[in-house]
This record gives structure tokens, C-alpha cells and sequence, in this order.
């Protein structure tokens, strides 16, 4: 079975030596998706972390999407962030996101994220 790079212009470049994700087989690993900007290249540093969380989201999606998954198709997240006091703000948005299908999930607080973002999500599909 061999192993494929995922690229798309519509997500976040990588920022070191890795993939936006990986599929293998019926398999999807996706790298932590941070709240940068496509286009620009720019992390998003606006303060509100439901627009973050808005933000890696979509990115996450747009890796997915150019695997040939969506987010119906993932079966494990895991979340880190760097307050867990905004855990509630990030599942609003993160329940718009996965409103249908609820995949497995850990969070897990950090001292520092690249960047200093305040949110990365990574995921697993299975298509």
C-alpha cells in the first residue's frame, strides 16, 4: 500500500519538513491545522478564539477535501490549546463543524503552540 502526500493551495502551507496529511489506503492523517491564512501565509491573531477555531477548521477541511474526505469522514480528533477556560467557546464552533457525524475526540491543554497560536486540530479519516 503506498503512502501520499496531501497538497492543497487551500490550506496553510506546511511551516517545517511534513505534510498538510497523509493518505494510506482508506486512511487520512492530517498535520495540526493552525489558524493561518492560506493566501497570506498570516496567522490569525484577532483574540477571539471561536474565529480561530473557525479558521483551523476550515483549513482542516480543505486537507481532507484534497485526500478525498470531508469531515463526515473522520473518526478521531485530537484538539490542543493552550486555555482550557475556553473549551465551551471552542465547542460552539467546533459543533457546527461536526454537527452530523461526532468523531472520537481528546483535548489537551499546552504550554506554547507554533507560532503561539492559541488552537491546532489534527484529525484521522477514513473514506
Amino acid at each position: 500500500m503506498a503512502n501520499k502526500s496531501i497538497f492543497t493551495e487551500k490550506a496553510p502551507k506546511a511551516i517545517g519538513p511534513y505534510s498538510q496529511g497523509m493518505k494510506t489506503g482508506q486512511f487520512i492523517f492530517t498535520s495540526g491545522q493552525l489558524a493561518f491564512n492560506p493566501e497570506t501565509g498570516e496567522l490569525y491573531n484577532g483574540g477571539n478564539i471561536q474565529e480561530e477555531t473557525k479558521i483551523v477548521l476550515t483549513n482542516l477541511s480543505a486537507v481532507l477535501e484534497a485526500g478525498g474526505a470531508t469531515l463526515n469522514d473522520v473518526v478521531k480528533v485530537t484538539v490542543f490549546i493552550k486555555d482550557m477556560n475556553q473549551f465551551g467557546l471552542i465547542n460552539e464552533v467546533y459543533g457546527q463543524f461536526f454537527n452530523e457525524n461526532k468523531p472520537a475526540r481528546s483535548c489537551i491543554e499546552v504550554a506554547r503552540l507554533p507560532k503561539d497560536g492559541n488552537i491546532e486540530i489534527e484529525a484521522v479519516a477514513v473514506i
